[in-house]
């Protein structure tokens, strides 16, 4: 009788792209929303709004792109450098590194026995890789990547930005400030909604903690663009 593959699929699988994606968006709506709300409180005419909004999108992608291939890059340095090291001692102290990786395995809960004949035939096959799995928690599905790392944060960047710049396009002058304030909560909400539900969370909490940050962010801004955008008699 043929058996069938179980496979199971669990929400920690995608916490990590999860995460990136609604870091960047989140960060790209916030942060141009709270930029157009404030020049718009300002007093400003359309076209300047708009040139703010979209160099705060260029320039928040950018930033984005840059800090996270920066961090990603330096992870992915430390990871080679595990890895040379591990790779040193497996040709320099094979019997200690055997012995290592049998503890790990007790450690686990295998027999002291079982322990030495798994860690054999793992090293036997692919040692580097048994040691960057099970003593230095590295597998090549988790590896960094700098550049991918990169272009996501910039491209969910700039996807999130999007949404307060077509919105100063389309808003009417006399109430765009508050057309893109109350555009973008309600982008917020929903984004927060859905990485919540993806996540297995409750989905109205997602929104509202997200919500109530972005509405404050936007509050502070507005006043600050109307403080500076007061002329001094």
């Amino acid at each position: 009788m043929a058996m069938r593959t179980h496979r199971e699929r669990h929400r920690s699988e995608r916490i990590g792209w999860l995460r990136a994606a609604v870091l960047g968006a989140n960060d790209g709506i916030l942060s141009t929303a709270s930029l157009v709300v404030g020049v718009a409180a300002a007093h400003a005419v359309r076209h300047d709004i708009l040139v703010a909004g979209v160099a705060g999108l260029v320039a928040g992608a950018l930033s984005m792109a840059a800090g996270e291939y920066v961090s990603v890059s330096s992870q992915a340095d430390t990871e080679q450098a595990d890895l040379t090291r591990e790779k040193t001692e497996l040709a320099t102290e094979p019997a200690a590194e055997e012995q290592e990786l049998t503890d790990i395995y007790v450690a686990r809960g295998l027999a002291p026995a079982l322990a030495r004949t798994v860690a054999q035939e793992l090293m036997a096959k692919d040692a580097l890789a048994a040691h960057a799995r099970d003593e230095l928690g590295l597998t090549t599905e988790l590896a960094a990547r700098p550049i991918q790392a990169a272009a996501a944060s910039a491209a969910s960047f700039a996807v999130g930005a999007a949404v307060p710049v077509v919105t100063v396009m389309l808003a009417p002058l006399n109430s765009l400030g508050i057309t893109v304030a109350v555009v973008s909560t309600i982008c917020l909400a929903g984004l927060g909604a859905i990485a919540a539900r993806a996540g297995g969370a409750s989905a109205a909490v997602g929104a509202a903690r997200v919500a109530f940050w972005g509405v404050l962010a936007m509050a502070v801004t507005a006043g600050v663009g109307k403080l500076f955008g007061t002329p001094v008699g």
